[in-house]
This record gives structure tokens, C-alpha cells and sequence, in this order.
């Protein structure tokens, strides 16, 4: 884990893109501050339209860095749900404009994977994650679903955890308000 770990964190400082598995399918990723890295995100999935990127934490005392303000409720809400939840903040900053959705949000989940958890803490920054195919294709759960064309269009696939079956679907997305009011967007 350790080797791909350094692994992976070294691409992603260069600005490159990688293929991983996260706490619910398996990935692309990028430097989620870094404006070129998320562009080629976007270029090498085909996406068209202008969708925003849920974006990973190892930790909820990040959060200050990368939202303006946090709404009280998260950090009751954030240790006492099980299962992997999205939350969508208002106020993003810090982070590569073409992260951000239009209204100025940003999707961010604190991963509970130690694997993840462990890249994110080494390479010091949070990491695009989208799922691992081309538009409109279903998300692969394990590495051998994913297409050939696409591991090749990375600049690294992380050689971990590639014949576990993920279970997890894809996470639970809310989108909270500075009052802690919140809509659920994806159950």
C-alpha cells in the first residue's frame, strides 16, 4: 500500500491524473487544486456539459481551508453517519475554479478508506474523485470493469485493492445551507 501510495502522490503532484479506489467505486483523480490537472479529468471523460466534481478529505478539520463558512450541523452530522456521505457546501474556496459549481459550491466527502485516507494526508491536498468510465457508462466497482481505453488515457493506475468487488455504492449526496438546513440530492 505504502509504494503505491508514493506512487500516486507522486503523479498527482506533477499535475497528472490518476485511477484509484476509493471508499465507494473505483476513481479518476486529480490535484483538486490544480486548474490543468481537473481539466484533463474533464477532457479525458468526454463530459460536455459543465458538472462539478465531488472532491476528498482525509480529515473533517480540512474543511475550514476549502469552504468559507461550515454550518454547525456538519460537525454534529459528519461522525454519526455510517455510510459515505457527500455534503454540497456553499462558499468553496482554495480550490481549482473548475471544481467549483457555477452557484460557487463545492461537493466535498470526508473518506473513511484507510487507503484513501492515507493518499490524501501524504500528498497534503484533496483529490478529485469521479468515477472511473466514460460519460453515460455505468461505474466500475472493481478495477476489471473499467475500460481498457481508459486505464490507458491515465497517467498512473494504482496497483491496489484491484480484484476486490466494492460493495458500496456510489455515496449519499446532500447539499447543506449556512443555516444547517439541507436537500438530499442522492440517497
Amino acid at each position: 500500500m505504502r509504494e503505491e501510495i508514493m506512487n500516486a502522490a507522486r503523479v498527482l503532484r506533477s499535475g497528472g491524473t490518476i485511477l484509484y479506489p476509493t471508499d465507494t467505486i473505483w476513481g479518476i483523480g486529480c490535484d483538486a487544486t490544480n486548474y490543468k490537472a481537473v481539466e484533463k479529468i474533464i477532457q479525458l471523460k468526454n463530459r460536455t456539459e459543465r458538472k462539478s466534481f465531488i472532491v476528498l478529505l482525509d480529515q473533517p478539520e480540512k474543511l475550514e481551508h476549502y469552504v468559507e463558512k461550515v454550518p454547525e450541523i456538519i460537525w454534529d452530522l459528519l461522525p454519526s453517519v455510517e455510510a459515505p456521505l457527500t455534503v454540497v457546501y456553499p462558499g468553496a474556496r482554495n480550490l481549482a475554479r473548475n471544481v467549483i459549481a457555477p452557484d460557487q459550491s463545492i461537493a466535498i466527502r470526508i473518506v473513511k478508506d484507510v487507503f484513501c485516507q492515507r493518499l490524501i494526508s501524504y500528498f497534503g491536498k484533496p483529490i478529485v474523485s469521479t468515477s472511473a468510465n466514460f460519460s453515460n457508462e455505468p461505474p466500475p466497482r472493481i478495477f476489471s470493469n473499467i475500460s481498457k481505453e481508459l486505464v490507458t488515457k491515465v497517467d498512473y493506475a494504482v496497483n491496489y485493492n484491484r480484484d476486490k468487488i466494492n460493495t458500496m455504492k456510489a455515496s449519499m449526496i446532500i447539499k447543506v445551507r449556512l443555516d444547517g438546513t439541507y436537500t438530499i440530492l442522492r440517497n
